[in-house]
């Protein structure tokens, strides 16, 4: 069983920054695909940036946002550059004990185990 915590939201202005964390208990990273996903009010939740073997991110976010991974801690970060305001969301990290690759890091669907959720948002 693996338990995910996020922290690091907040209410940020446009252009600014936030570092989001994920702290993992019971398993390590070393074979895992860990993700952060999102979900704005009324709208699906979406894929954001995941890391594997490599690391992959949506398009709204590529060279804003940069995902890390620091295996001794057991914590997935996510580094939010140049936020804007249609970033606004609640932001969850995702495990799955598997390591994927490419389009498949995107479903949510193929994560076993989610945080609770970090609200972030980001003011005009």
């Amino acid at each position: 069983q693996v338990q995910l915590v996020e922290s690091g939201g907040g209410l940020v202005q446009a252009g600014g920054s936030l570092r989001l964390s994920c702290a993992a208990s019971g398993r390590t990273f070393s074979s895992n695909t860990m993700g952060w996903f999102r979900q704005a009010p009324g709208k699906e939740r979406e894929f954001v940036a995941a890391i594997s073997w490599s690391t992959y991110y949506a398009d709204s976010v590529k060279g804003r946002f940069t995902i890390s991974t620091d295996n001794a801690e057991n914590t997935v970060y996510l580094q939010m550059d140049s936020l804007k305001p249609e970033d606004t969301a609640v932001y969850y990290c995702a495990a799955r004990m598997l390591r994927m690759s490419g389009g498949l890091m995107r479903s949510p669907t193929n994560y076993d185990y989610w945080g609770q959720g970090t609200q972030v948002t980001v003011s005009s």
